[in-house]
């Protein structure tokens, strides 16, 4: 009986089943494994594998979102800078859920255009389209003036809106335009809104910040950055820091009365924030194609604001910074009680609020961060007593109304 013939490769003596043709087997993987086939396979798990890992980075760049569905139906909201970006999506999600939204806006054109496109989205017709320059002390007061005419009550107030690297301008009542928009404005605005939220609690504040305030320092000597202004690491990040020594603060003055501040960073997010953006064409193209990618969508940018509004768990939490819808600790300069106790102060001559507490000994009550005379806090006049005070009289008993409810 003769035996098979042993292939190239195999050991002299190598029995196999009945019916095997090694020859052609080893013809078979030589096919399969070598030449073409070998390399297409090769590329198709490489490039299999590097989809993967790409997806799992968006994913991880995306962060976590806020499912839970509980809703907010009746309750009243205001949202700054909402027409686009983070603060429209926020709004988009709030209508969805049942609440009663002032959308807060520089621009009445473009917020008129984004809340008919929430309106047919979300099926809530309940937003409003309301002015509101934070950039102007006056038109902030006017807000509050037209908002307290139509409403009893403010459950969740989201200062959301910002401007980030634009060059060095002043606000309408000449200050640093960043300091004056990210911070000054919002502490005016939730300083004279605090009897509605203390009326309506449990209530909540959020305060948009950012990453940023790592590299802010609040520069007592030159607040207002007239001796050396730098778009980004200067004015812009100490705007951040700011808001999240204006939310410690508060937050410690709220202690029980039922109303929490929280303030987050959304994370590097594409968005209109970074128009001001001055570097050479291509890198702005690279920069705007990079973004598609590696930056988070504005409505993945939203869910730590919305957690914050949102979140039952919450309802007692204040004081907080938060990313990525969970809390973080914050480095020393952000937590200084000492500094936010001195921008409190300073904030407050500067936009012409009473102090809520008295000034230290040896400093002037009308001194402002650059060491001189605030004329905002002098100059928004004093009534005379009667039923005929003038305009800026009235403003300024309107804001001693909020002063007293705020203390």
């Amino acid at each position: 009986m003769s035996e098979a013939a042993t292939p190239p490769g195999s050991a002299p003596g190598t029995v196999f089943p009945p019916g095997f043709d090694p020859t052609a087997e080893s013809v078979e993987k030589t096919l399969c494994f070598r030449g073409f086939w070998a390399w297409a396979v090769l590329i198709l798990l490489i490039a299999l594998g590097i989809s993967l890992f790409m997806w799992l980075l968006r994913k991880c760049i995306q962060g976590p979102a806020y499912r839970k569905a509980n809703r907010i139906d009746g309750k009243v909201v205001i949202v700054t800078g909402c027409n686009t970006g983070i603060g429209k999506e926020t709004v988009l999600e709030l209508a969805k859920r049942g609440a009663r939204i002032y959308m807060a806006c520089r621009d009445p054109g473009r917020c008129e255009a984004a809340r008919l496109d929430i309106m047919d989205r979300s099926r809530n017709q309940q937003l409003f389209n309301r002015t509101l320059d934070l950039g102007s002390l006056q038109s902030v007061r006017n807000f509050v003036e037209r908002f307290k005419a139509e409403e009893s009550r403010l459950d969740i107030l989201i200062n959301n809106a910002g401007i980030m690297a634009c060059p060095r301008t002043l606000t309408a009542d000449g200050y640093e335009q960043q300091f004056g928009v990210n911070h000054l404005g919002h502490f005016l605005l939730t300083n004279l809104l605090l009897d509605r939220l203390k009326h309506s609690s449990p209530s909540r504040i959020v305060v948009v910040s950012s990453a940023a305030h790592l590299f802010g320092r609040i520069n007592r000597e030159d607040l207002m950055s007239e001796k050396n202004y730098g778009k980004f690491f200067g004015a812009y990040s100490q705007s951040k820091l700011a808001n999240i020594l204006f939310t410690r603060k508060l937050s410690t003055i709220l202690k029980d009365t039922g109303v929490t501040v929280n303030c987050c960073h959304p994370g590097v997010v594409r968005t209109e924030l970074n128009r001001h953006f001055a570097g050479p064409g291509w890198m702005k193209s690279v920069l705007q194609t990079g973004s598609l990618y590696f930056f988070k969508t504005p409505k993945a940018g939203a869910q730590t604001s919305l957690r914050l509004a949102l979140d039952p768990k919450l309802e007692h939490s204040t004081g907080g910074y938060y990313s990525d819808c969970m809390w973080w600790p914050l480095v020393p300069w952000a937590r200084n009680m000492q500094t936010a106790d001195w921008l409190w102060r300073e904030s407050e001559k500067l936009v012409g609020l009473p102090p809520l507490e008295p000034p230290p000994p040896g400093q002037s009550p009308t001194q402002n961060g650059n060491g001189t005379q605030n004329g905002a806090a002098s100059g928004n006049g004093s009534g005379n007593g009667n039923g005929n005070a003038n305009p800026a009289s009235r403003e300024m008993q309107s804001v001693e109304t909020v002063v007293v409810n705020r203390s």
